[in-house]
C-alpha cells in the first residue's frame, strides 16, 4: 500500500499537479481510485484549475479530443478510453451517448463549471468539481514557486543561487494558473531587466500612444510617478523622507499622490 502511494505521488510530481488545498487533496484522491476502475467521470471548473492536468492523470495513454470535432464519434468507436474537452461544445449530446453507450468506451470529460450535465448524468459515475484559485489558496504559492523555477529556466538562470521570490500580494488569479504564471513571469522579468531594456519597453509602448493629439506627456508621466511612488512608499515608510529623497517639497509631493491616488 505504501509502495502504491508513493508511486501515486511521484506520478503527480512529474505532472505537477498541486494539491496543497483541501478541494484538491480530494480531488486528486478520488482521480487515484478511479485509475484502476472503469467508472466515467466529469471533471469541471474554470479555465486554469487543472482539469486536463488530472485528466491526463487519470488516463496518461488516451487521446483527447474536442467536444467541436468531426473526428469525436471514430475516436469513441477506436478507442477503449478518451478524454473528451469542451464537452459543452459537442452539438449532438443525444448522438454522443448512444456512441459512448453502445461501445462501452471509458470516459472523462471536461467541461466548465457552468455546464449542465443533464442527459449525461446516467453516464458520469463521478463528478469532480475543482474550485478557482482564489478558493483555494493555500495552492497559490506552490504553484508561483513552480512558475518561477519555469521563468528562470526559460531565461537560462537555473541556479541555486539565483534568488527570486515571487510576491503573492501582487498576483492575478482572475484566469487561475493562465494568469498567475503571467503575474510571475512579468515578476521575474522586471527583477532582472536593465535600464536600456525598460527604456526600450517604454519607447515601445509610448509608440503606440503616438497617435493620440491631446496632452500625451501628461497623461503618460504615469508611467514614471506611480512606480516611483509606490517604491518610495515601500522604502522610506513617510512622506517626509519621500520628498527629501524625491528632491520635492511636501506639497508638490502630496499633489502627485493625490492625482494617481487610484493607482497607489
Amino acid at each position: 500500500m505504501e509502495r502504491k502511494a508513493a508511486a501515486a505521488a511521484q506520478d503527480v510530481k512529474a505532472i505537477n499537479f498541486i494539491a496543497e488545498s483541501k478541494p484538491l487533496k480530494e480531488a486528486l484522491k478520488s482521480a487515484n481510485l478511479l485509475k484502476s476502475l472503469r467508472f466515467n467521470t466529469l471533471i469541471s471548473g474554470e479555465g486554469g484549475t487543472g482539469r486536463h492536468t488530472l485528466a491526463s492523470y487519470m488516463m496518461p495513454e488516451a487521446p483527447l479530443i474536442h467536444g467541436d470535432s468531426p473526428q469525436l464519434y471514430s475516436q469513441i468507436e477506436n478507442y477503449e478510453q478518451i478524454i473528451i474537452d469542451r464537452l459543452g461544445k459537442i452539438d449532438s449530446l443525444s448522438r454522443v451517448f448512444q456512441t459512448l453507450q453502445k461501445r462501452g468506451t471509458k470516459v472523462i470529460a471536461i467541461a466548465d463549471e457552468n455546464f449542465n450535465a443533464g442527459m449525461f448524468d446516467s453516464i458520469f459515475s463521478v463528478k469532480i468539481v475543482l474550485p478557482p484559485l482564489r478558493q483555494r489558496v493555500e495552492d497559490v504559492l506552490p504553484l508561483a514557486k513552480k512558475f518561477a523555477m519555469e521563468a528562470k529556466a526559460m531565461f537560462g538562470e537555473e541556479s541555486e543561487k539565483d534568488l527570486f521570490e515571487p510576491d503573492i500580494k501582487r498576483v492575478d488569479l482572475s484566469r487561475n494558473a493562465f494568469s498567475l504564471r503571467r503575474s510571475i513571469f512579468l515578476q521575474y522579468f522586471a527583477s532582472k531587466i536593465e535600464k536600456e531594456e525598460l527604456l526600450l519597453l517604454n519607447e515601445i509602448y509610448l509608440s503606440s500612444r503616438m497617435a493620440e493629439d491631446e496632452e500625451i506627456y501628461k497623461k503618460e508621466l504615469s508611467l514614471y510617478e506611480i512606480p516611483l511612488i509606490r517604491a518610495g512608499a515601500k522604502a522610506f515608510k513617510s512622506q517626509l523622507k519621500m520628498s527629501r529623497a524625491f528632491g520635492l517639497n511636501r506639497n508638490t509631493l502630496r499633489k502627485k499622490i493625490t492625482l494617481w491616488k487610484e493607482y497607489l
